[in-house]
């Protein structure tokens, strides 16, 4: 399967160049995404610390000295030494402002308007710095989606005239021999190529986040875990790790249910093309209906193992959303990161999670990629063949 496209001489500079391409591709979007992942700090800081015109609490206070103002009018009206009145009301205001100013909460409020505050131009000029990155980002990955395809159709070529060869001489044909090379070859070399790439992306973005993430790390403030360093790499790691490993025991009769669901799609495919030619001997309503009976019992089975399995898994993409939110809250809290950081580390520590996840998320199209290799395998064996 893979010696007709990367062991043919004939298939050797698209197999390798476009390899190449492929990977460099990956490198520079992985290199973006860093990029983007930096972003999101400066734009949640903007975003958290606004510079406004007047805060709430400056109108509150405003307010508050116009109704003390007239009501000392009022006072002084009644009283007949209203001067001497307003001077001790003074002074007691100022010793109340006196220790006010040294209580905890008054620090807290100084402490707060001491941080960086950020203008609308800062928000708009966070806007164009996200274009400088985003635009990039969309053509290349663009162009990369148009090369792969065209990649994964030569691979498919390749593979398609090289088993013909070894087919044409074949006395004792295999059931489905045109699903195989039709379809089986084409979904083959798709897949593999889409997993391959995943792969290749995921290691890069391991080894460009891994140490943003690591670094991060010294922002946990939640007991037990903050006590560990680079904790956030390793709960990323023993997450993926364990989801993997229920995923596999969820979905361990998955790949034979599909291949079985290969064999009878094969065989009512064949009695229908049978029909075309010769209606009268093939193709009858009780041959179909018993067929397709075979067809419906097999789906069904097939529907109710990946209804449970994704139970598991929409359940634990979910659950992924908020662990690196519930590991990193006590920080905004206490004040050891702002919302930016929050935001950065959320990030970071998904792209991490989500690579190390790879065989997870795409444990459905692995299932499928198994019974396809099985069929092919058992092609190869059928013509005979050798490369």
């Amino acid at each position: 399967m893979l010696s007709s496209f990367f062991a043919n001489k004939k298939w050797a500079l698209w197999a390798y160049a476009g390899l190449a391409f492929l990977i460099g591709s990956l490198y520079v979007q992985v290199q973006l995404s860093v990029a983007i992942n930096n972003w999101y700090k400066s734009f949640y800081d903007i975003v958290g610390n606004p510079e406004l015109n007047a805060t709430k609490a400056e109108i509150l206070d405003k307010d508050r000295s116009f109704s003390l103002l007239f009501k000392d009018v009022d006072k002084d009206e009644e009283k007949p030494n209203g001067s001497q009145y307003r001077s001790a009301q003074t002074n007691k205001n100022a010793n109340l402002d006196k220790n006010s100013s040294q209580n905890t909460p008054a620090k807290m409020m100084a402490a707060q308007k001491n941080k960086q505050k950020y203008t609308l131009l800062d928000f708009w000029q966070s806007m164009i710095n996200f274009a400088w990155i985003a635009f990039p980002y969309v053509l290349l990955a663009t162009l990369t989606g148009y090369f792969t395809r065209v990649w994964a159709f030569k691979w498919r070529e390749a593979m398609t005239f090289d088993y013909i060869k070894y087919w044409r001489n074949v006395e004792r044909e295999i059931e489905g021999s045109s699903q195989r090379i039709q379809e089986d070859i084409y979904r083959f070399a798709r897949i593999v190529e889409s997993l391959g790439l995943q792969v290749v992306r995921a290691i890069m973005k391991l080894i460009a986040f891994l140490p943003i993430l690591w670094g991060l790390s010294s922002s946990v403030a939640l007991p037990f875990i903050k006590d560990y360093e680079g904790s956030l790499v390793w709960i990323a790691l023993l997450v993926s790790v364990g989801g993997l490993a229920i995923s596999w025991f969820v979905g361990i009769l998955l790949p034979g249910l599909e291949y079985n669901n290969q064999k009878v799609e094969a065989a009512f495919r064949k009695e229908l093309v049978y029909g075309e030619d010769d209606k009268k001997n093939h193709a009858g309503v009780e041959t179909l209906t018993e067929l397709f009976t075979g067809l419906r019992f097999n789906y069904n089975r097939l529907f109710l193992h990946y209804g449970y399995f994704d139970i598991w898994i929409n359940f634990f993409s979910q659950l992924m959303v908020i662990v690196p939110l519930l590991i990193m809250a006590p920080g905004i809290f206490t004040g050891i990161i702002t919302l930016g950081s929050l935001m950065q580390v959320n990030n970071a520590f998904s792209q991490v999670r989500m690579s190390f996840s790879l065989f997870i998320n795409n444990w459905t199209t692995i299932t499928e990629l198994r019974s396809i290799h099985k069929r092919l395998k058992e092609f190869e064996i059928n013509i005979g063949y050798r490369h």
